[in-house]
C-alpha cells in the first residue's frame, strides 16, 4: 500500500463509523438496550465546547444507543457553550439526554460536577469526539470486579519510573498498552471512557482551586494521583476498542496544551504535593 492508499484509508475510517452512527440511530428503536444490571446507578458524564458542536450529537448518539443501557447520560456545559448548543443537540433531550448547566472547569467538568452530584453512582466518562462502539460500556461492566477500589479503561498508558525512581517523561512512557502485571502502573487515558466506582477517587478530587493550580491542563493525571490516593488500582478491558475521531473535531482543542513536556510540567506539582503514586522500587516496570 502506497502512501497515497494509505492516507485514502484513513480518511474513509471516520466516514465509515458516521454511517455505522447513523444506522445505529435509526435503529435505535428496534435493537434492544438490556438493563445495566448492577445495584447502583450507572452515568455516563461527559463535557464539550463550541468547536466540537458540529459532531457531538454523533458521540450523544452513540452513547445513548449502546447495547446496555446507563440510568442516565448527562452532558454538562459552562454557560457560554450552553447557550450556544445546537438544535442537533437540543433534540436528543427527548431521547434521554441530560444537559445540565454549570461551572465551566475545563476538561474537569465531565467529572467533577458528577462527582459531586452523585457521590453513590458509578460514573463512566466519556469524550466528546469519538465514536464510540454499541458494546463500549458492557465491555467496561463486564471488566469491572464490582469492587469500589477497581478503576476499568479501555485504554491506558503505563505510568513509568526512571531507575532513580523519579517519574519518566511522559513521552517515554509506553503508550496504548494492552497488558500490565502492574496495577498501580496503569494509567488511564479518558478519550477510551473510564469507568469510576463510588469511593475509587480520593475525597480532595473535587477541591477545584487545588486541581486547576496543579494540572489546570491535565485532568488525567489529577485522576490518576487522586485514585491511587484513594488506594485504587486499575483494569484494562479484553476488548480493544477502535478509536476513530470525528473529522475536523480537532480544528481547534480547547483542552490542548500538554504535547510533550506539557504534562511533565504538571506532573511536577503534582509529586511535590502529594508524593508518587507508585512505589518507588524496581520492578516490572524496569
Amino acid at each position: 500500500m502506497d502512501l497515497g492508499q494509505f492516507a485514502r484509508k484513513l480518511q474513509l475510517r471516520p466516514r465509515l463509523r458516521q454511517a455505522i452512527a447513523h444506522l445505529r440511530w435509526r435503529l435505535r428503536h428496534v435493537v434492544p438496550h438490556r438493563p445495566h444490571g448492577r445495584d447502583r446507578t450507572l452515568i455516563i458524564t461527559l463535557t464539550s465546547y463550541a468547536a466540537r458542536f458540529p459532531t457531538l450529537h454523533l458521540t450523544l448518539r452513540c452513547l445513548l444507543t449502546q447495547s446496555v443501557r446507563p440510568d442516565r447520560v448527562i452532558l454538562w456545559l459552562g454557560p457560554d457553550d450552553l447557550r450556544q448548543l445546537p438544535g442537533s443537540v437540543r433534540a436528543l433531550e427527548a431521547e434521554g439526554l441530560e444537559i445540565r448547566e454549570t461551572e465551566d472547569l475545563r476538561s474537569y467538568t465531565k467529572i467533577i460536577p458528577a462527582l459531586k452530584e452523585f457521590p453513590e453512582a458509578v460514573l463512566v466518562t466519556a469524550d466528546d469526539d469519538v465514536h464510540y462502539e454499541r458494546h463500549w460500556l458492557r465491555a467496561l461492566l463486564t471488566a469491572w470486579s464490582g469492587e469500589t477500589d477497581q478503576i476499568v479503561c479501555h485504554r491506558a498508558h503505563r505510568f513509568t519510573l526512571r531507575e532513580d525512581g523519579t517519574v519518566a517523561p511522559y513521552e517515554s512512557w509506553p503508550h496504548d498498552i494492552r497488558n500490565e502485571p502492574r496495577p498501580d502502573l496503569i494509567f488511564p487515558t479518558g478519550v477510551g471512557g473510564v469507568l469510576y466506582p463510588p469511593g475509587a477517587l480520593a475525597p480532595e478530587v473535587t477541591d477545584a482551586a487545588r486541581f486547576l493550580e496543579l494540572a489546570p491542563r491535565a485532568d488525567d493525571l489529577w485522576l490518576y494521583w487522586m485514585g491511587r490516593r484513594a488506594g485504587s488500582h486499575y483494569r484494562l478491558v479484553t476488548h480493544r476498542q477502535k478509536l476513530v475521531v470525528w473529522p475536523n473535531s480537532q480544528a481547534r482543542s480547547l483542552y490542548a496544551g500538554n504535547a510533550q513536556a506539557g504534562n511533565d510540567i504538571q506532573i511536577a506539582p503534582l509529586v511535590a504535593c502529594y508524593g508518587l503514586p507508585v512505589p518507588a522500587t524496581r520492578g516490572p516496570q524496569d
